[in-house]
């Protein structure tokens, strides 16, 4: 624009001044700004692109094949092109990176009339996440660089990498559950409001255990089973404050709580108990809903940045899945750990206030923690006084193992990080401490058993 404004002045001077060397210099020059004008236009609007992806859903460690093809559907020549297929910034700069990228998405080149120009590469998922793929940018212009022109030509994609389960020692045990009470063999009391199933009728069962339909149905006498009235089950509280979790420990400390998370959530789910989960992170799906993603830019620069995770979020609604028994129970809290992203929305003391008519007091609350501040004891406390049978696990920075805290299995501390006094709050509570400073330490967890 500046170009044209230019020359249109010199123009209207030389004309002025009847300065025709000039005047014809101008109009060359103003059909040159205007023909690169046009044919910049006309190059990029002639490109279409589609993308392919090998899989949506992957495992730590898998690699996801990316194919894009960028057509030329113009009879015109693109001289040049650059192609640009996004990806999350944070996730390759991060240290150790989520994603390692082999292959060229970025490429400079050169389509014919009706070519195709083939985008091939390959992101190796080193870390669990919600990754969004593309969308593709592209930039062209002119041969003199006088006019540029920017578009997004594909709609981006997603993948989930499930977080990483390991195996909890003891937990295939069908007496023991993984953290707290170990459960009853003989069912002494039986809770007449929670139907287990029906079988048939058995000498002595009494006349108010007898299920009418299922006998009108058959033509012979069938009774209800109860469940029995004692804690079973789990529900996993995640702080994923991002204050809990400092930057010198990070992604590390996060990531070891997602892995607590979800191999305790695959041990009790391997009993047949009920499972829930609750924290106060945020859904990468939720957020890009909300939040959305934009189609035009001016440079590319721009597209590059709005592409990013906003820093804050005002939103306090927590992620819930809530408690119960079923198969794919697991799956739901495996896919929401695998989209959770550290947020500074609720703390922990207020997700427990705000959460707590969610959870079912015949489970056991386990929250999991990167730090432990008085009101999250607090907190932690209230819920044991109202009747929950609460434990606690404290990811550490680093040390060696996992170590049991509380009454029970005696009285022995680490100081890291300044956890003695930290940890002394949830004993004081009345609650039982476990922490766990890296990966080998999340299998041993079951290892000691509080029997009450």
């Amino acid at each position: 624009m500046r170009w044209l404004l230019g020359s249109i002045l010199l123009l209207l001077i030389g004309i002025a001044l009847q300065l025709g060397l000039l005047v014809y210099s101008m109009y060359a020059l103003l059909g040159v700004i205007l023909l690169s004008r046009f044919l910049a236009r006309q190059w990029i609007e002639g490109l279409t692109a589609d993308r392919e992806c090998n899989r949506v859903v992957a495992e730590v460690g898998d690699r996801v094949a990316v194919v894009v093809n960028v057509r030329n559907s113009s009879s015109l020549p693109v001289p040049w092109l650059i192609v640009e297929d996004s990806l999350p910034r944070t996730a390759l700069t991060q240290k150790p990176a989520r994603l390692k990228v082999e292959g060229r998405r970025i490429q400079l080149a050169q389509i014919g009339p009706h070519g195709t120009l083939p985008l091939l590469y390959q992101v190796t998922c080193q870390m669990r996440g919600y990754y969004q793929i593309g969308p593709l940018m592209i930039e062209s212009g002119d041969l003199f660089g006088l006019h540029r022109r920017y578009r997004i030509l594909t709609e981006p994609q997603f993948v989930l990498v499930y977080p990483k389960v390991i195996p909890l020692v003891g937990y295939d045990l069908s007496s023991r559950r993984p953290i707290g009470e170990i459960r009853m063999t003989h069912r002494l009391f039986e809770d007449p409001t929670r139907i287990a199933g029906v079988r048939e009728y058995q000498r002595g069962d009494a006349l108010n255990r007898i299920h009418w339909k299922a006998t009108a149905r058959t033509g012979t006498l069938h009774s209800r089973i109860f469940d029995a009235s004692t804690v079973a089950g789990a529900t996993i509280v995640l702080d994923f404050h991002q204050d809990t979790y400092p930057a010198q420990g990070e992604p590390h400390r996060s990531e070891l709580a997602v892995t607590a998370a979800v191999s305790l959530a695959n041990a009790v789910c391997q009993l047949g108990q009920q499972i829930g989960f609750v924290s106060n992170g945020r859904d990468a799906a939720d957020r890009i809903r909300t939040e959305g993603w934009k189609h035009e830019f001016r440079t590319r620069d721009a597209a590059q940045k709005d592409f990013g995770m906003e820093d804050e979020n005002d939103r306090l609604q927590p992620v819930v899945v809530e408690t119960q028994r079923g198969v794919e129970q697991f799956q739901r809290i495996r896919e929401a750990l695998g989209r959770l992203e550290l947020t500074d929305g609720l703390t922990f003391s207020q997700l427990l206030i705000e959460a707590a008519s969610r959870m079912p007091r015949d489970a056991t609350v386990i929250a999991i923690m990167g730090d432990v501040s008085t009101e999250s004891a607090i907190a932690l406390g209230n819920l044991r006084r109202n009747g929950y049978a609460v434990t606690a696990i404290v990811v550490l920075q680093g040390g060696g193992g996992s170590e049991s805290f509380g009454h029970a299995s005696g009285t022995r501390f680490l100081d890291a990080d300044g956890m003695v006094d930290k940890i002394g709050r949830l004993i004081a509570e009345g609650i039982e401490v476990r922490h766990v400073d890296h990966e080998a330490a999340i299998g041993q967890l079951c290892s000691e058993q509080l029997v009450r």
